[in-house]
């Protein structure tokens, strides 16, 4: 890991090379064009889970947000500073995008956080932050099974939005919960709120392969 700094910039130079040469390139089109994505991902600030290397997405393909424990916050119009709230409003009002991905993943450090799992006791802001998705659901000690009831916690916040909510009702915005599991490199997906976890491709990516679209 000591030459990771190395590797990034190399990776700069690979980026520059494959994205930014030319008058046609991905970056002078999306320059003179804007962005125009179509889906949002919240995910969490955690180094092994980048939805665009995860999802092999292009410049313009997702508008994303993190932060730690990939936390939705609830709905709250008052004078304090609200980063997730002001991405989700930008993606959602402004960019209008049609799906919005909550995207939690196994070993989250804001989970261990949150269950007494690290000493975070000497921390400024991420045990207030975690407390958001607290529960009382006191037989959930494993993080990762905590991770997942926090996504259906994230998903009841969405609904204090009252664009979000107008989105849904209209059906302009659909709202997925996505968990990926770090050590398999895999994504699991449960639907309109409910418990249970099925592989990605079992899910949604099996229609598009009957359809020949795969």
């Amino acid at each position: 890991m000591k030459n990771s700094f190395n590797k990034i910039v190399q990776g700069y130079q690979q980026f520059r090379k494959k994205y930014a040469s030319g008058d046609d390139s991905v970056m002078q089109y999306l320059s003179n064009y804007g962005q125009q994505p179509q889906v949002m991902v919240v995910s969490c600030c955690d180094s092994r889970v980048d939805p665009a290397l995860i999802l092999q997405c292009d410049p313009g393909d997702l508008f994303v947000v993190r932060n730690v424990a990939n936390i939705i916050p609830p709905y709250e119009k008052d004078e304090a500073h609200h980063g997730t709230s002001a991405a989700l409003e930008f993606g959602i009002c402004f960019l209008k995008i049609q799906h919005l991905v909550l995207l939690g993943h196994s070993q989250c450090g804001g989970i261990q956080v949150l269950l007494g799992n690290h000493d975070a006791n000497h921390n400024d802001f991420i045990t207030n932050w975690v407390s958001l998705i607290k529960t009382q659901h006191s037989h959930l000690h494993n993080v990762d099974d905590y991770a997942k009831h926090a996504l259906n916690h994230s998903l009841q916040n969405c609904l204090t939005f009252p664009w979000i909510k107008e989105k849904i009702s209209k059906n302009e915005l659909k709202i997925h919960q996505w968990f990926f599991d770090v050590k398999k490199g895999q994504i699991f997906t449960c639907e309109n709120g409910g418990d249970e976890y099925q592989p990605l491709e079992d899910i949604m990516l099996a229609p598009l392969v009957a359809k020949g679209e795969g």
